[in-house]
C-alpha cells in the first residue's frame, strides 16, 4: 500500500466536509486548508531508485489524493500530468474518493475510452440528497471501478436505485474528531442488507466517535473505531 498526494487543500462543499479532517490536521499548524498548493510528492508514482526500479513496486494499492479532492478546480492543469502518470503505471492500482464526481470530464485523457482499469473512482455519499444528486452522475459515466462511500455516514440512505450500475462496492464510516456527529448503527445494517440484496460487497470501516446502537450512545476513542467495526462482523466481500 502506497499514499499519493499530489497536491493538497480543498473547499468544503457539502454536509460531509463540515468536519473535515485535513483541516483539523492542518488547523494545528495554523494551516489555510482552502489553498489547494501542488505537493513536492506530485511525481512519486513515477519516482525511481537508483538503480532504475520504480521506488512503488508493481501491483502496489496507491491511496491516491487523500488530503484533497481528485476533481478540485485549481489542480484542472495538474490533473493532466497526473493522468498521464497514472497511464505509465498500470502496474499500480490507483484508489481515490470524491465529492466533485460531477467534474469528472475536466482534464479527463482523451484516451480514457471506458476507463483505465487500474483506477478505482470512488464517490462519496453522505446524506440521502447529495446521493440523489452525486449517484445519478456517477452511474452514468465511463468507469470500469465504482465504489460508494458512505463515511461520514450521516442519516439513513437509500441507495437501492443506484446498486445495479455496476458499483463493485458501498464502504460506511461513522464521523471522526471532536465534532463528530451520530452514527446510527441501524443505518449501517440498512446498506449491508440493501448490499446483500444486490450482491454488493459491504465493508464498516470504523464506528465513528459518536455510535448509537441499541438505545443507547457510545463514544468510542479514535484508536478504536476501526477495530470495533471490525469486531462487528459485517464485512461482505463480493
Amino acid at each position: 500500500m502506497a499514499r499519493w498526494n499530489p497536491w493538497h487543500g480543498c473547499h468544503k462543499i457539502s454536509a460531509g466536509c463540515a468536519n473535515c479532517y485535513v483541516y483539523s490536521m492542518d488547523s494545528q499548524f495554523e494551516k489555510d486548508s482552502s489553498a489547494v498548493v501542488k505537493n513536492l510528492s506530485f511525481d512519486l508514482p513515477v519516482r525511481r531508485k537508483k538503480d532504475g526500479s520504480y521506488r512503488i513496486a508493481s501491483g502496489d494499492i496507491v491511496y491516491t489524493c487523500f488530503s484533497s479532492d481528485f476533481f478540485v478546480e485549481e489542480a484542472d492543469e495538474w490533473r493532466k500530468d497526473a493522468w498521464a502518470m497514472i497511464k505509465e503505471r498500470s502496474d499500480l492500482v490507483f484508489y481515490f474518493i470524491t465529492k466533485r464526481i460531477d467534474r469528472f470530464y475536466v482534464s479527463l485523457p482523451e484516451d480514457w475510452g471506458a476507463g483505465y482499469d487500474n483506477v478505482v473512482v470512488c464517490c462519496t455519499v453522505e446524506n440521502q440528497d447529495r446521493a440523489d444528486y452525486r449517484l445519478p452522475i456517477y452511474c452514468g459515466l465511463p468507469i470500469r471501478h465504482k465504489r460508494i462511500v458512505c463515511e461520514p455516514l450521516l442519516e439513513k440512505l437509500d441507495l437501492t436505485a443506484y446498486l445495479s450500475s455496476g458499483i463493485e462496492g458501498v464502504d460506511v464510516g461513522g464521523e471522526s474528531g471532536s465534532k463528530a456527529r451520530v452514527c446510527d448503527f441501524d443505518w449501517v445494517l440498512d446498506l449491508r442488507r440493501q448490499c446483500l440484496e444486490h450482491n454488493i460487497g459491504f465493508y464498516y470501516h470504523q464506528t465513528g466517535a459518536k455510535l448509537y446502537k441499541d438505545g443507547r450512545l457510545y463514544h468510542i476513542p479514535r484508536k478504536y473505531q476501526h477495530t470495533q467495526a471490525r469486531k462487528a462482523g459485517l464485512d461482505c466481500p463480493n
